[in-house]
């Protein structure tokens, strides 16, 4: 679609639809993203200046990522946004929330970090220790959770909710002894961490996650290498989705995915297995059900 001949659909839809615009007459989109540094806050904003070439105007806003994106599109504050699978998942199954999906974007891996030297080897030795599950708000918290749950631990551990820089901070003066992180590989943050670190395997816990929540987890593994480990570490794969309120118009959602898919090479995912965004796997989002725009983008380039 040309760039003149998609900006008369969106104003026009915009208007229809009762989208907010600017004086230019053009829909405003207000991405809901993640906080600072993340990398959904980076997408956000490599994905915001895409759609601006493309035609829209966007408004990226920055939030706690996964659960308060999909908060902000059930109350109409935010028109698209990034969730985890599982945050997703239960916001349809479990509080009904009026989200669709445009695309499966790209896989995350759970972290479970700890010190290098750190006498901590299997999830089940977190009994009783103190441990970041992420920020309230977040993906990560959710599924750190479950991680949890699924360990079967002799006693709680002691939960702190921290965002990853907190979190890095924390492990290195001794504050916490573990943390969560659910993110692409590498997650910068982490490789470039002065904090000596080592991530726990979490592979045997997918069997116990999938009984009790579905597909939504993988076993995956951390590539050799990645912050400084000599091996691969076999983890927990989740996928990311880009969503979207229920009520956002037709043209639109077809627009912003067609966006989404010609500018992927752009976008810059996660270089790890599953990282880049392909249209064989983005309608994969389970519960979720895609939005009739996407679908009918989907259907216009398989025929």
């Amino acid at each position: 679609m040309s760039l003149s001949r998609r900006s008369f659909l969106l104003a026009a839809s915009g208007l229809v639809a009762g989208c907010g615009a600017g004086d230019d007459g053009l829909p405003e989109l207000k991405l809901a993203t993640g906080p600072a540094g993340g990398p959904y806050e980076l997408l956000g904003a490599r994905l915001a200046g895409e759609l601006r070439r493309g035609g829209f105007r966007v408004r990226a806003l920055g939030t706690a990522a996964s659960v308060e994106n999909l908060r902000m599109l059930a109350e109409g504050r935010a028109d698209l946004g990034f969730s985890l699978a599982d945050s997703a998942d239960d916001g349809v199954r479990v509080h009904r929330q009026p989200i669709a999906a445009l695309a499966r974007m790209y896989m995350n891996y759970v972290h479970l970090v700890v010190l290098t030297g750190s006498d901590i080897r299997l999830p089940a030795q977190l009994a009783g220790r103190s441990v970041s599950i992420g920020a309230s708000g977040s993906g990560t918290a959710v599924t750190a959770r479950r991680v949890l749950d699924a360990a079967a631990l002799a006693r709680p551990a002691r939960v702190s909710k921290f965002g990853l820089d907190t979190s890095l901070t924390a492990l290195g003066e001794g504050r916490i002894e573990a943390f969560f992180w659910s993110g692409g590989v590498p997650t910068p943050a982490l490789a470039a961490s002065k904090v000596p670190i080592r991530l726990l395997a979490l592979d045997s816990l997918v069997p116990a996650l999938r009984r009790t929540y579905g597909p939504l987890y993988e076993s995956t593994a951390v590539p050799a290498g990645e912050y400084g480990g000599p091996a691969p570490v076999p983890t927990i794969g989740t996928p990311s989705y880009l969503v979207c309120r229920n009520g956002l118009p037709e043209e639109v959602a077809f627009a912003v995915t067609e966006v989404l898919f010609q500018s992927r090479d752009r976008l810059e995912m996660p270089d790890a297995p599953g990282g880049r965004l392909d249209k064989r796997y983005a309608i994969g989002t389970g519960v979720v059900p895609l939005h009739p725009g996407a679908a009918r983008y989907y259907r216009s380039v398989y025929g």
